[in-house]
């Protein structure tokens, strides 16, 4: 395994491992004609995202920056219908100041669905050439961002492949990566284990309070994210489930607690806190597992390691999708969705370290390039809905205020 490969160098001093342009819908309304633009590309690296809604989100768009302003996206394609609430003009201006490309089309001043589409097909061909100059250089692995979501869960999940993603994880931030892993909602009953591993005390606290909010959140909503697939699978409670997806985390100590957005200020362990502040506004926090993989991305995530042991077939635009798949039986019945089979530490023929070695080498080679059964499949999933969250405190990112007592020195 080597420890650098190639990265697009960005203009705002990032690094992707990919170099995709996004097409981008603001509004639903809007869908339809960004979708035509994307799939007449006829180019795996034209990637479609969007926000469905009409009325204006902080977090969405906060959350459409980040993403918008990835370091695997190369250009940027916005398609406005033309009076939707989406601050069109500061997420455009945002991308601006990255020094990515992007066009704006609006639907309304362009004459409609035809003409939008062939004014779409010769943007992204602009934008493609545009990117295809992007230029590449060295990247090391302690300049990757890595996340993690398990989906599908069943009895195998906590025994193979969400530890043996923990033990990839202890690899990478030993090696200086910055990891992720989610989600509160499915974390419950785990709390004092994470606050434990806090490198501050303030730091633990902010881990249990994340948590309750989770379970008060979930409380109000009378369901939480144990689901009936997960008892057919044979997990028995939600706090079997919680220990197995924790065990994604490894044994590395937790340096902050990051929001949907939030860029993690140094290498290290992260939890992700998906669910709304304040009062139940917007509904379940995350409708589906892609919900959560677009909150990794927006948090930088160049690659997500995806656990599964009923099985999952998605993918995600913008940022590669590693499924690991913990059951061997499932394994046999969806060999060409999966990329790691981690059942073999149920069958005896693999140890954990062995399958977490594996799934560091899988990260290197997608990360140097290499497609992942997803993106061979052509999956480009991307889920955008309201939420609502107050900033991190001080407390969430001690790393952050011990680099700026040190800028300030």
């Amino acid at each position: 395994m080597t420890d650098t490969f190639r990265g697009y160098l960005r203009a705002d001093g990032r690094k992707g491992v990919r170099n995709v342009v996004t097409v981008v819908y603001l509004v639903e309304c809007a869908h339809h004609v960004a979708r035509h633009i994307a799939t007449r590309s006829d180019d795996p690296d034209v990637h479609l995202i969007g926000f469905p809604g009409c009325y204006p989100n902080a977090y969405a768009l906060k959350v459409m920056e980040a993403v918008c302003t990835h370091p695997n996206v190369g250009g940027v394609l916005l398609v406005s219908l033309g009076c939707e609430g989406f601050n069109r003009e500061q997420l455009q201006a945002a991308i601006v100041a990255s020094g990515r490309p992007v066009e704006l089309l609006v639907i309304q001043e362009a004459g409609g669905t035809r003409a939008t589409i062939a004014a779409g097909l010769q943007a992204v061909d602009r934008l493609k050439a545009l990117a295809a100059k992007t230029p590449v250089g060295p990247m090391r692995l302690d300049e990757l961002v890595i996340g993690t979501i398990c989906g599908g869960s069943d009895g195998t999940s906590g025994i193979t492949a969400n530890p043996a993603v923990g033990r990839c994880f202890d690899q990478l931030v030993a090696a200086g990566a910055t990891c992720i892993f989610e989600e509160t909602g499915e974390l419950i009953g785990c709390e004092g284990v994470m606050a434990d591993r806090a490198i501050t005390p303030e730091l633990g606290m902010e881990i249990r309070a994340s948590v309750a909010k989770a379970e008060r959140y979930y409380t109000t909503m009378g369901f939480g994210s144990f689901a009936p697939g997960n008892a057919e699978g044979g997990l028995t409670t939600q706090e079997e489930k919680s220990m197995g997806a924790y065990s994604k985390s490894g044994a590395s100590p937790i340096s902050g607690v990051i929001k949907p957005g939030d860029l993690p200020p140094a290498g290290g362990l992260y939890l992700l806190d998906m669910i709304p502040d304040g009062e139940v506004r917007y509904g379940f926090p995350n409708i589906s597992d892609n919900a959560e993989i677009v909150e990794l991305i927006a948090c930088g995530a160049h690659i997500n390691l995806f656990t599964t042991g009923r099985g999952s077939v998605v993918g995600s635009a913008i940022s590669p999708v590693i499924k690991v798949c913990a059951n061997p039986e499932t394994y046999r019945r969806l060999e060409g969705d999966m990329d790691v089979d981690a059942g073999r530490i149920l069958d005896g023929v693999a140890s954990l370290d062995e399958v977490g070695q594996e799934i560091l080498d899988r990260v290197v080679a997608v990360a140097s390039g290499q497609r992942t059964c997803s993106e061979e499949l052509g999956h480009q999933e991307f889920i955008l809905t309201y939420k609502a969250f107050e900033p991190s405190g001080p407390a969430c990112l001690p790393l952050s205020q011990v680099a700026f007592r040190l800028a300030v020195v």
